[in-house]
């Protein structure tokens, strides 16, 4: 097997676009995918806005057995999945089922379902619920369901780790790779934008109360106070180079040049976070310097403190102004763990057609943080080498390089 892991197929769902091509046509056009909640009554929420997908109809795209036993998440999944193989040119029978192997990420899929599940068991009395194991069940279903309807049987796995998981994922699947699994289906796909899950997202105490949506989530802005709630995603096909060349793939979108991940220390400790050493750690898997990176998809979280934080370390490890950054989940919100695996997506179209897309929104980046923050338009630039951020609730940090072939 060759040592290089590339990236042969995208399947998107967000919420301004459904499918790659018109996702990256409206992060172009700076196409806003926040609007007010509408899947239930939020009269009396701290905040009503959510980046939800609004053109998805589950009966177009997937049979109906699988509508009633799905949470929307999966559904998504299921369907980017569906898309992500088709632009790889793998069918059915394209390689032994064994040679297949699935890793995906979901960090809230599953609040409907398991909502759903625990009113039937709940109706039975309190001693058949455990709200837990549905979960913990539900982490692995995109996986799962990936799995048996592509009949890919090789090594699965199903990470969680907030908004970092979806990077976790990709990087595990490029382990998965190298050891030998010709083809893996990666990334993420998430959805909490139930009553339960919504609810879950305000108790964390991040999610703006700006009820504008174009002023809602303002990634490193001196107005930033707090993100927007997304559901979506990416899902993408990785794979071995030599095998991807040998099948005579119709895109080669970049190689998975790097990857890394760490955890911050206790608070109070006096150690720093540990974004900037995934940064570093992610260079050095890659044998790149920071001057090879051409742009930063940030994490963006939209508080004051974590961009702060966040705009240390890339001017720790670039210096001030030292690198393009962006963050066009402006546009969507945070998805948790489909977050990561858009904004890798996202980058590869940005290698492909060398245009950094814009931070939505944001006008006024405090001095202090020292960023380049792409603003307003798009950004024609040569793009080779792209850093993916993303951090987790908790402490997960996770950095991940792709680059062109």
């Amino acid at each position: 097997m060759s040592k290089r892991t590339v990236i042969t197929g995208i399947g998107v769902v967000a919420p301004n676009g459904l499918g790659t091509e018109a996702y990256w046509k409206s992060v172009l056009a700076g196409s806003n995918g926040i609007t007010e909640l509408d899947r239930f009554d939020t009269a009396g929420y701290p905040s009503r806005l959510a980046g939800q997908i609004t053109d998805f109809h589950v009966e177009d795209h997937l049979p109906d057995r699988l509508h009633a036993q799905t949470d929307v998440s999966t559904q998504y999944a299921l369907v980017a999945a569906d898309w992500a193989l088709k632009d790889a040119g793998i069918g059915a029978d394209a390689l032994a089922d064994y040679s297949m192997g699935v890793v995906t990420s979901t960090a809230q899929g599953g609040f409907a379902f398991t909502h759903n599940e625990f009113d039937k068991l709940w109706s039975r009395g309190p001693e058949f619920v455990s709200v837990y194991e549905s979960f913990a069940w539900f982490y692995a279903v995109n996986t799962g369901q990936i799995s048996i309807r592509n009949k890919m049987r090789g090594p699965s796995a199903a990470l969680v780790g907030e908004q970092a998981g979806g990077l976790d994922a990709l990087g595990h699947a490029r382990r998965t790779v190298r050891r030998g699994t010709e083809v893996v289906v990666s990334g993420g796909v998430d959805s909490a934008l139930d009553s339960w899950g919504y609810a879950a997202q305000l108790a964390g105490g991040l999610v703006s109360t700006v009820s504008d949506p174009a002023r809602a989530y303002l990634p490193f802005d001196a107005a930033a106070c707090g993100h927007v709630p997304g559901e979506g995603g990416a899902i993408l096909i990785v794979g071995d180079e030599e095998s991807a060349r040998a099948r005579s793939v119709e895109h080669l979108y970049g190689e998975v040049a790097g990857y890394a991940s760490t955890f911050d220390p206790a608070p109070g400790s006096g150690r720093p976070p540990g974004l900037r050493r995934a940064i570093e750690l992610a260079l050095a898997d890659a044998h790149l310097a920071p001057s090879d990176v051409d742009v930063v998809f940030a994490d963006a979280a939209g508080n004051p403190g974590l961009d702060r934080a966040e705009a240390a370390a890339l001017r720790e490890v670039f210096g001030a102004r030292g690198v393009s950054v962006t963050a066009p989940k402006a546009l969507t919100g945070r998805l948790a763990g489909g977050g990561g695996p858009l904004d890798v997506a996202t980058a590869l179209l940005a290698i492909r057609d060398s245009v950094v897309p814009p931070t939505a929104h944001t006008t006024d980046v405090p001095e202090e943080y020292g960023l380049d923050l792409v603003l307003g338009q798009a950004r024609e630039l040569p793009v080779r080498t792209a850093l993916v951020l993303a951090r987790g609730r908790r402490g997960f940090n996770s950095a991940l390089v792709v680059r062109a072939v």
